[in-house]
């Protein structure tokens, strides 16, 4: 039987090293619309590009979700399909993957599908496909697979930081006086995704050594003790990232850290200088 995992372009990987035998992995790219521009959120995205394109331009950008058509062609790849996205609460992206789900099994009824709603992004979907790699490495049937996927995803968590403040001007989640202060002062935002998949302001505070303390303040008061990996993704701040990641493995010795760039949707919620942390 062959088995694919899909995942929506946010999870930052493009694609999956040592995959269980007979599995395949693919993405479906999510696209950012600025202006009459569209960039899609695949291998070949200039992210750069694209945050250059955004702050040169005066209006809100926005995002568009994968087609269920998109999906369902993953989908009918494979005989067993473990399919992951975006927060529903943050995107279209969960709804589209379920009408294909349903579009497929019409005409496909032996198939086994199931989607899982992240309700998070980033590093912590990157991590549940390399876990769901593992299960399916195991051999156990599909829905034993999806039993022990669902209770260890229960445990994940995800935090962000924000060090630019162009885009909650732009989309009118923030006036114009409040960002253009935040800039002057350096100001930081530390929040954390919440159990129904939204956005969770939890501290403001200044400067990157600062922000970067309050993270892993965070991550030890929501009770991480390092037996678990973390995935550190940033929006054109290695530096910062990679100084958490030192710090990480100073605090937790033995912690396994990956850090790797921010998709192209990433990007756009994080904002250059941000960071995503999924544990």
């Amino acid at each position: 039987m062959s088995w694919i995992i899909v995942s929506d372009s946010s999870c930052e990987l493009r694609s999956l090293e040592n995959p269980a035998p007979d599995l395949s992995f693919a993405t479906v790219p999510l696209k950012i619309r600025v202006g009459e521009r569209e960039f899609v959120d695949n291998s070949a995205l200039d992210v750069d590009a694209m945050i250059d394109a955004m702050h040169n331009y005066n209006g809100a950008s926005t995002t568009a979700c994968p087609s269920p058509e998109e999906w369902a062609e993953k989908f009918l790849q494979a005989d067993n399909v473990l399919a992951i996205t975006i927060s529903s609460n943050l995107s279209g992206s969960y709804n589209s993957a379920m009408v294909a789900r349903e579009m497929v099994l019409e005409s496909h009824p032996e198939k086994k599908i199931y989607v899982l709603d992240s309700l998070s992004t980033g590093g912590e979907m990157a991590l549940a496909i390399w876990k769901a790699n593992e299960l399916v490495a195991s051999g156990l049937p599909f829905d034993e697979v999806v039993r022990e996927w669902e209770i260890w995803f229960q445990g994940r968590q995800v935090l962000f930081a924000l060090a630019s403040f162009d885009n909650l001007v732009k989309n009118g989640r923030l006036s114009r006086l409040a960002g253009f202060m935040a800039g002057v002062m350096n100001m930081r935002a530390v929040g954390r995704g919440s159990e129904d998949g939204k956005l969770e302001m939890l501290h403001k505070t200044r400067g990157e050594t600062r922000m970067l303390a309050l993270l892993l303040e965070e991550m030890d008061h929501r009770g991480y003790q390092g037996l678990e990996p973390v995935v550190i993704s940033h929006c054109q701040t290695e530096r910062s990232a990679l100084l958490l990641k030192n710090g990480i493995e100073k605090k937790w010795p033995g912690a396994k850290v990956v850090v790797l760039p921010c998709s192209g949707l990433t990007s756009f919620y994080a904002e250059t200088g941000g960071i995503i942390v999924g544990y």
